[in-house]
């Protein structure tokens, strides 16, 4: 397991980074809204008790454990305003293999914070981290998602028909994927 990563990461706008306490209230805003919540793993409203909880696990959470989640804030570089977050877990079995998701306040998506978050993602764990593979999966109906990972590199590796009972009912999920020999050669200037 390795603890070297180097939080916060700098990309040309944002800073992805730890948690504050300070978070909390912006975190249950955004995973408030119905519309980010829909493809997502709870659902909205989301309760500020339960926003400032997680906002303090995460900030002392150890870094790149197998079959942990880590999530780490997306912040703007001019302000330091939270403006969504990133997450990494490594496989249980094999840690050079991570699943890598991300959401992005509605008010500040559409101006390419996502792909940049998720390029500096993942320079952390190809760079830092030493991954082999990264993947995603999404709602083959979450378009945005999907141009996202397309825009940072990612190959659609599958599609899979009906395979999740989802908020009851039945999705397609696309799944995706990058090799670190793809990151090598990304292009890093549109993070």
């Amino acid at each position: 397991m390795s603890r070297h990563a180097r939080l916060p990461v700098s990309t040309r706008r944002l800073y992805l980074r730890r948690f504050r306490d300070t978070d909390s209230a912006a975190f249950a805003a955004y995973r408030s809204d119905p519309e980010v919540a829909r493809y997502q793993g709870w659902d909205a409203p989301y309760p500020l008790d339960r926003a400032a909880k997680f906002v303090a696990e995460m900030a002392t959470a150890d870094v790149d454990v197998p079959g942990e989640y880590l999530q780490i804030a997306v912040a703007r570089a001019s302000d330091d305003l939270l403006i969504g977050d990133v997450a990494f877990q490594p496989q249980l079995d094999e840690p050079r293999i991570v699943d890598i998701g991300f959401t992005i306040d509605p008010a500040h998506q559409g101006q390419g914070y996502a792909r940049e978050a998720v390029g500096g993602l993942l320079g952390l764990l190809f760079e830092s981290l030493g991954k082999h593979r990264v993947t995603a999966s999404c709602d083959a109906r979450n378009i945005a998602s999907t141009k996202v990972l397309e825009a940072v590199g990612m190959r659609q590796e599958a599609h899979l028909i009906e395979s999740s009972w989802y908020k009851d009912e039945w999705t397609d999920d696309l799944l995706f994927a990058m090799l670190r020999r793809d990151w090598s050669g990304a292009d890093e200037s549109a993070i």
